[in-house]
């Protein structure tokens, strides 16, 4: 057995999310019935993250094995970009240990969330349209305690399957860029929706509805229902996944 790691991106808003699902077109579904065919037989793939239902991916990462005897061929990702649709692509393709695992192996991930004020034709799949003036200083000042906080069980979806509700958050920020106003956040790991209540929770303090402090009570609550809204997937995007830089020494295939 051999295993490899494959680098990829899509426009979430043409896939039912990431994880294969009966009777939706998925990423994972469309990407592992790809491979299957290149291979000859049929295989999976484990990603890096679980995006939901119209959540954009930049840099998205799996893993998959190939049994004795077959490896990856320098023609595989410019096959596969011809199998693919527009809406998904692949970067590249690398072997790596046989213990590897793309979901845990990652050192942190990078969401960006995309708010618009004004509409437009050119981002209305990518950001959310959101016109209510906000005051983004106080918005910085309530994420700082992001950095101070470990349990995030007030963000997550409240059916969700994890032994530990704890991410270490190392980057949480809002700033202007162009006409958007862009939220970005580096994180070790994320919970089931929690970018997005984390967004909507933010924009709560921009419009002076919710303090610091009280953002603070909400942390130590633990309690989903005390939290904001989740804001739409198609302003969210998964910006990056950082592995060592060691795991990109065997490149397979440009």
């Amino acid at each position: 057995m051999s295993r490899y790691l494959i680098a990829f991106s899509y426009d979430g808003g043409s896939f039912h999310g990431y994880q294969i699902q009966p009777n939706a077109t998925t990423v994972q579904s469309i990407l592992q019935d790809k491979l299957s065919l290149l291979l000859g037989s049929p295989l999976e793939i484990v990603g890096s993250s679980r995006t939901d239902t119209g959540v954009h991916a930049h840099e998205q990462f799996a893993h998959f094995d190939l049994p004795e005897g077959k490896k990856v061929k320098e023609n595989w990702v410019f096959r596969l970009n011809r199998m693919l649709p527009d809406s998904l692509a692949v970067q590249g393709i690398y072997q790596v240990a046989d213990d590897f695992h793309a979901r845990f192996a990652a050192i942190s991930r990078t969401y960006e969330y995309r708010i618009s004020s004004l509409k437009s034709p050119f981002n209305a799949q990518f950001a959310y349209r959101f016109s209510v003036d906000l005051d983004v200083e106080a918005m910085n000042e309530a994420a700082a305690l992001f950095f101070k906080h470990t349990d995030y069980q007030c963000f997550s979806k409240v059916k969700t399957e994890v032994t530990t509700f704890n991410c270490t958050i190392l980057h949480a920020n809002w700033a202007t860029r162009g006409d958007e106003l862009v939220f970005t956040i580096q994180g070790n790991r994320f919970l089931r929706g929690m970018v997005r209540a984390v967004v909507g929770t933010l924009l709560e303090v921009g419009q002076g509805r919710l303090s610091k402090k009280q953002l603070q009570e909400i942390l130590d609550s633990k309690d989903r229902c005390k939290a904001g809204r989740a804001v739409p997937a198609h302003g969210l995007h998964l910006l990056k996944v950082e592995y060592p830089s060691s795991t990109f020494d065997a490149k397979c295939a440009g």
